[in-house]
């Protein structure tokens, strides 16, 4: 069973050589600081993170999860469309995530 208090996000850091990294955390600042550390993910020690570009949190990990593993599978015009318009996240459930599946940006 989930611990109700605690918080579960889908993150977005934006790394020194323009590319994007997403990942899973249930304390962003806490886990930007172990990648910046050069501690965290394998990819995060060779494209250096510089800002956290975007964070989302959720009422369960397994929904977080999700939002990572849907989001990574995005084109990265897509993901930079989400993060520009956070307010996609308000749609109910995942919905948010298959609509934006199916938009191409121009």
């Amino acid at each position: 069973m989930e611990n109700p208090k605690r918080n579960y996000f889908m993150y977005v850091l934006l790394c020194e050589d323009h590319t994007l990294y997403t990942g899973y955390t249930t304390d962003v600042q806490k886990r930007f600081q172990v990648h910046q550390a050069g501690k965290g993910a394998k990819y995060t020690r060779t494209h250096y993170p510089i800002k956290v570009l975007f964070q989302k949190q959720f009422a369960t990990k397994h929904d977080a999860l999700s939002a990572e593993y849907f989001f990574k599978k995005l084109s990265r015009k897509q993901k930079l469309y989400l993060i520009h318009y956070p307010e996609l996240f308000s749609i109910p459930g995942s919905e948010w995530l298959h609509k934006l599946s199916d938009f191409q940006p121009k």
